[in-house]
């Protein structure tokens, strides 16, 4: 697995005019292939007048799924660009459509390919990227007398706090680092003096 990947901060749209053709590039994370399709359905439905609606979408925090259309035009100028252009910004989960309204003027091959991949690396600059972190879940279970604390210090040092639940015992959800575990197992038991219990459970991806 990927220790972390990047994906755009916020869906979106961003316009660039070249050489009188408009250019929007709408941005969006999505999780799976299908959440990829559904966006660059309604994009097209949305802009189903324009000369072209283009895509490229990246799924996967190892970038498994790749996939990328150039929608009527030349072959490798519009779709493949904009790929590239995900890639080489290490961009995961994140779909791509660049609709273009046909402004009277021909760019040729190199313009095309200038102009769709500079539509998707503008609209990353404007929308803002984050990057998510690979982690372990951990359950904590104190007793209601030191959650309190325990929590307030999970809190403050920074960590994840994914869930807090009141049974019982109380029971901490965090997200560690892997590489923290072993710190984290120390710590928790001169927190509580060796009361609290600490399970590992599965892993997944977080904001950084």
């Amino acid at each position: 697995m990927q220790d972390e990947y990047r994906t755009v901060a916020r869906a979106g749209v961003h316009e660039t005019e070249v050489n009188r053709s408009r250019f929007l590039c709408a941005l969006a994370p999505v999780a799976t292939e299908q959440e990829a399709q559904d966006f660059i359905a309604g994009v097209r439905k949305e802009h189903a007048d324009a000369s072209h609606n283009c895509f490229a979408y990246v799924i996967g925090a190892d970038a498994a799924i790749q996939k990328a259309s150039d929608d009527g035009e030349p072959g490798g100028t519009a779709g493949v660009p904009m790929l590239q252009m995900l890639l080489r910004r290490h961009m995961r989960y994140v779909v791509a459509v660049v609709t273009r309204y046909y402004g009277g003027v021909k760019l040729g091959a190199g313009g095309l390919i200038r102009a769709y991949g500079g539509a998707v690396g503008e609209a990353l600059d404007t929308l803002g990227t984050l990057t998510r972190r690979r982690f372990r879940l951990a359950t904590v279970t104190v007793d209601h007398q030191r959650a309190g604390k325990v929590e307030n210090d999970l809190r403050s040092t920074g960590r994840t706090v994914r869930d807090v639940r009141y049974g019982e015992a109380v029971t901490i959800e965090i997200g560690l680092p892997d590489a923290d575990v072993e710190a984290f197992r120390g710590w928790l038991a001169d927190a509580t003096a060796g009361t609290a219990g600490l399970e590992l459970g599965g892993e997944a991806y977080g904001d950084a």
